[in-house]
C-alpha cells in the first residue's frame, strides 16, 4: 500500500532523528543528563531528537503548529487547526540505562482529531504506521491485533508506580486481578511501544495510568487501525486528557474493562 505524503513525512523526521539517537545510545555513558523531576531523566540526546524532528516537520508543514514534550505546546500560523504531537524519545529511562527498548513517536492531531501516527523503534528498526481509515503497517505489512480470546492465553503489559508516580495500591489491585488469570504481564517502560506490540498482536492486552498526551496519541490511532479497542481503564474515551488507557483485542479489551470496572467499583464502596 502506497503511503501518504503525511506518513512519508513523519517517517522521513523519524529516521533523521533516530541517526543521532541510536550513536548516542552507543555512548550512553558520557551523555550530559539533567533531572527534570523524580525518576524522570531528560538527555541532551532527547531535546537533539525533539530539535531534529520539529524542524523536519516545519520544513514541510510550515504553519502547524506543536505539541512537544520537551518544548511543549507551540502554536499554529495562520488559523490552521493541525499540530504534531511529539515524543522525540519514549522510554527515556531505558535509554539511559543502556536498555535498547525506546521508541520515536509522532501523531497528527486534525481538527481535534488524531489522523495519523507512527512509532519508531531504531534499535529493531520497526517503524509502525497509521493513517485513520487506512490501516496499521509495521512497514509494508498490515497489522491485526491477536484473536487469544481466554485470559490464560493472554499475555498484557502494563506500566508500574515507582518513585515519585503513580498510585501503589491501585495498581497492586490491578495487578492481583491479571496475575491471577493471565499468561503473563510485562512491563517494558515504553508505552508507544506496549501500543505499538498491541497493534501487532504480540500483547494481547494493555493498560496504565497517568500517561501523557505524547505517550499515546499515535499508539491510540496505530491500535485502532489494528482492529483493536481503546478506552480509558474505567471505560470511557477521554485517553487523551485523563492518560488511562485500556487496549487490546476485543475479547481482551472485554475482560480486562469488567474486571477493572469492577475493582473500581468496589474500592469507592469500601471508602464509603
Amino acid at each position: 500500500m502506497a503511503q501518504s505524503a503525511l506518513i512519508n513525512v513523519m517517517i522521513n523526521a523519524a529516521h533523521k532523528a533516530a541517526r543521532n539517537l541510536t550513536r548516542d545510545f552507543g555512548e550512553v555513558e558520557q551523555l550530559q543528563v539533567s533531572r527534570k523531576g523524580p525518576a524522570d531523566f531528560v538527555s541532551k540526546a532527547d531535546r537533539k531528537a525533539e530539535g531534529t524532528i520539529r524542524y523536519e516537520l516545519e520544513k514541510a508543514r510550515p504553519n502547524w503548529g506543536f505539541l512537544l514534550e520537551e518544548g511543549g505546546a507551540v502554536e499554529a500560523k495562520d488559523d490552521v487547526d493541525a499540530r504534531w504531537i511529539v515524543d522525540p524519545l519514549d522510554g527515556t529511562t531505558n535509554f539511559l540505562h543502556g536498555i535498547p527498548h525506546f521508541a520515536i513517536s509522532i501523531a497528527a492531531e486534525i481538527h481535534g482529531k488524531i489522523e495519523a501516527g507512527i512509532i519508531f523503534d531504531p534499535i529493531r528498526n520497526e517503524m509502525f504506521t497509521a493513517e485513520k481509515g487506512r490501516g496499521a503497517f509495521l512497514e509494508d505489512r498490515r497489522l491485526r491485533v491477536s484473536s487469544r480470546n481466554s485470559p490464560q492465553d493472554c499475555v498484557l503489559a502494563t506500566g508500574i508506580p515507582h518513585l515519585g508516580r503513580g498510585d501503589k495500591s491501585l495498581f497492586q489491585g490491578e495487578l492481583d486481578i491479571f496475575m491471577a488469570k493471565a499468561a503473563g504481564i510485562r512491563r517494558f517502560g515504553t508505552a508507544s511501544l506496549d501500543l505499538a506490540y498491541v497493534a501487532a498482536g504480540r500483547f494481547d492486552g494493555f493498560w496504565e495510568h497517568d500517561l501523557k498526551i505524547w505517550d499515546i496519541a499515535a499508539g491510540m490511532l496505530i491500535v485502532r487501525e489494528a482492529g483493536g479497542m481503546v478506552s480509558e481503564c474505567e471505560g470511557g474515551d477521554d485517553m487523551l486528557k485523563t492518560g488511562s488507557i485500556l487496549a487490546a483485542n476485543s475479547d481482551a479489551h472485554s475482560f480486562m474493562e469488567s474486571d477493572l470496572r469492577k475493582y473500581y467499583r468496589d474500592l469507592k464502596r469500601a471508602k464509603k
